[in-house]
């Protein structure tokens, strides 16, 4: 059970890791860091800096909920801890 509990650590934690590089490049990268260099493209008529410091880092947060509801459940089914 041991060997069992320590890959199903290894594999959340590796999922948490992925998920919160992601939400950093884009709450801190797109909206602040990386601004000025998007802000020269365009998306609605709005800078894509400003876009993303807006709405468009809400839109990944939310999927980034279901990305990872979906892949704790698979790492669940994989490690026979999943809810019936």
């Amino acid at each position: 059970m041991e060997n069992n509990s320590t890959g199903y650590w290894k594999a959340t934690l590796g999922l948490l890791t992925k998920i919160m590089i992601v939400w950093f490049l884009v709450s801190y990268g797109a909206g602040i860091l990386f601004a000025p260099l998007l802000d020269t493209i365009k998306l609605g008529g709005y800078p894509l800096g400003f876009w993303f410091a807006q709405q468009g880092s809400i839109y990944v947060f939310i999927a980034l909920i279901f990305f990872y509801a979906k892949k704790m459940g698979e790492i669940d089914r994989k490690f026979d801890v999943h809810e019936d």
